[in-house]
């Protein structure tokens, strides 16, 4: 036995000490006192994990079987909730929001999770000797007591849990998968859920790149040196400044809300070189603080793919949303069995590593399997638990998250992502801006010194850039939203506009995705290059909702200055803003409405080639949810919502949203 292990055996007997230590362990019953829910870990009886096989690891790309030797590092076993401390769980999340509650903004440390709510000490001693007699090595169990991590070979995991590891072809790529659903010894099922993953198959980054644009000669006139036929006439690229103006952050920028103190952890599996990050921010005039970046395992170095793409992206525009805020990019190398996404993922809230975490990858529900989806819906609870708001983009699929947005027309029916639709999370989707051929009302023709040049907010509709033929390719590319196929609706998820479909539906807010028509900016490999007087004359442009992700990342992080606090799972605060607010005065459609904190997304739809998906209606819709936000509405007015129980009350000063007397909004 290791000496790490030791000391993490050391840790589960004596965890249950700290919870009595601790101000946040409030009257919850510990797993301690529950009787084990193992018995015994015999092999003579066997159970299935249903739905733990990738959908693409069929016959038809079926490749052969590999060899017994091939790695299998650091594979994720994922366990159960003994049921009575899910529900006291679920509980606390919902108490730490209520100002009533002697626990409200009581914030969990990931030990306190796991000491309270998480397996037995005894039942992850048990699952983590039956992993070590089948010749694993256990690399750690998480603080929460929800994952153990090991690793071993593609024989012990064809032993331990009897189905063949083989090779699959597909997406252009050669993949390892488990070829049949996992068994494990009938004594463990009530503790173990299954491993997360058995196999290669990554998340997709939802993301549109489309090339880089150069400034032509010394003139501040932009053009695409890339192919680019855009149906809807001029394009125009996203600066942090036009950003900040459209969404109403400049006057928190200048009252000091401009995320001194605070951090954004962003999940990544690439990488980056932070001579990107530094002429960024020289070219866009804002003050460069080196991101940290946190190495979870091998270094994957920068990948130069989407992969590199979505790791710059998301470093630099969360910090562009919160200019002085720590931005801590872990990045995790993918292994043969585990997606570097989860890793990295599993890292920031194992770590309680900061207040806001942003995850711009995806997957659609039915190909997560019910392991992975178990993961997320565990971690997201877990950072929920902490006090850390978990962002996640919707998607770039429209309502067809099953399918690859580069492709079409849709095949695979109406989806959402996994990772985005669990009750823990936000979920961000993406608009696109309507000048309706008015562009010089909205956007000026010469670029200031930090390369802006919109001339404030601009009407918007549902991101929907997908195309069917006679386009030059078919594509989905659309803001991702829609009814989850696993989860209950929230009680928090009420309002104006909300489906009565008893299941979660995303997105919750949307922000600009549309790369085509007003696409990000990015510095990335040099495509960043200035002059001699530092103004910038080429950059690449990227969109999707991996780039509104992390904007709104930043948007919190400001929200956590002016509060002094965490807040958490934000919908709880979020849906109650929206439902107070007057709809019909709050129309994005007909321009910017200066009282509002939501601008209500009305026009447009998330359809597909061959998937229908919904159009944007007055308050919450499955294309946009809320609508985009006024930021220096939203953090204003952050604080004026007071929940009661079921209820949430916001008080209105004469300068918030709507005036007169204090307003109920029922959230149950």
């Amino acid at each position: 036995m290791s000496q790490k292990w030791k000391l993490s055996l050391l840790t589960l007997a004596t965890g249950g000490v700290v919870c009595i230590l601790h101000s946040g362990c409030l009257a919850a019953q510990s797993s301690q006192a529950l009787p084990s829910r193992i018995v015994a870990a015999g092999q003579s009886s066997l159970v299935t994990l249903p739905g733990n096989r990738h959908p693409l690891a069929n016959l038809a790309n079926d490749r052969g079987r590999v060899a017994s030797n091939v790695p299998m590092e650091r594979m994720l076993l994922v366990l159960k909730r003994d049921p009575t401390l899910g529900a006291d769980l679920q509980q606390l999340i919902t108490d730490q929001q209520d100002a009533s509650s002697p626990r409200y903004h009581a914030w969990l440390t990931p030990q306190e999770v796991g000491d309270r709510f998480g397996p037995s000490p005894s039942e992850r001693r048990s699952v983590a000797s039956w992993l070590q007699s089948q010749g694993f090595a256990v690399n750690r169990v998480s603080q929460s007591g929800m994952v153990i991590e090991f690793s071993g070979t593609a024989g012990q995991v064809e032993t331990a849990f009897h189905t063949e590891i083989h090779r699959y072809f597909a997406r252009g790529q050669l993949h390892y998968a488990n070829a049949s659903d996992p068994q494990i010894p009938a004594a463990l099922a009530p503790v173990v859920a299954g491993v997360s993953t058995l196999h290669s198959f990554e998340k997709r980054p939802p993301l549109l790149q489309l090339g880089t644009a150069s400034r032509i000669g010394n003139t501040s006139t932009w053009q695409p040196n890339f192919t680019f036929n855009s149906p809807s006439g001029a394009l125009h690229f996203l600066a942090p400044g036009d950003l900040a103006r459209i969404y109403n952050l400049t006057p928190l920028f200048q009252a000091g809300i401009d995320g001194t103190g605070q951090s954004i952890a962003i999940v990544a599996r690439s990488n980056v070189n932070l001579s990107d990050m530094q002429i960024f921010h020289l070219a866009f005039g804002l003050q460069f603080t080196a991101p940290q970046v946190i190495l979870n395992g091998p270094d994957p170095g920068s990948l130069s793919n989407p992969d590199e793409t979505e790791a710059d992206l998301d470093v630099e525009w969360s910090g562009a949303m919160a200019p002085k805020a720590t931005i801590k990019l872990v990045v995790s190398a993918s292994t043969n069995t585990t997606d570097g996404v989860d890793l990295s993922a599993e890292y920031i809230v194992e770590h309680n590593l900061a207040p806001v975490m942003s995850t711009s990858f995806g997957a659609c529900e039915a190909s997560l399997g019910t392991a992975e989806r178990a993961f997320y819906t565990n971690l997201w609870q877990q950072a929920a638990a902490q006090g850390i708001t978990a962002i996640v983009s919707s998607g770039d699929s429209g309502a067809a998250a099953c399918d690859d947005p580069s492709e079409g027309p849709a095949t695979h029916g109406a989806a959402v992502s996994g990772l985005a639709s669990t009750p823990y999370n936000i979920a961000v989707g993406g608009t696109q801006f309507n000048e309706n051929g008015a562009d010089s009302t909205y956007w000026s023709s010469t670029n200031g010194p930090d390369q802006s040049s919109v001339l404030g907010y601009i009407p918007e509709n549902v991101w929907n850039e997908s195309c069917s033929s006679p386009c030059f390719f078919v594509n989905l590319f659309a803001s991702g939203g829609g009814a989850s196929a696993f989860y209950p609706k929230p009680s928090w998820q009420a309002g104006p506009g909300v489906p009565n479909d008893g299941m979660r539906d995303i997105p919750d807010v949307s922000l600009a995705a549309a790369g085509g028509h007003d696409g990000y900016l990015v510095c990335q490999d040099g495509a960043c290059i200035t002059d001699s007087s530092g103004q910038l004359i080429s950059a690449f442009v990227v969109g999707g909702t991996s780039a509104s992700a992390p904007s709104f990342a930043g948007i919190m992080a400001l929200v956590n200055q002016k509060t002094g606090s965490r807040q958490g799972q934000g919908n709880f605060v979020l849906y109650p803003l929206a439902a107070a607010q007057n709809a019909a005065n709050c129309d994005s459609s007909t321009g910017p409405q200066v009282s509002c904190t939501f601008n209500d997304v009305t026009q447009g739809s998330n359809d597909v080639p061959g998937q229908a998906g919904a159009s944007a209606t007055p308050g919450y819709d499955l294309a946009t949810g809320l609508g985009s936000v006024n930021a220096a509405n939203l953090v204003s007015s952050w604080t004026n919502v007071t929940f009661r129980g079921s209820s949430a009350t916001l008080q209105l000063s004469p300068t918030s949203i709507t005036h007169g007397q204090p307003v109920s909004v029922s959230v149950s």
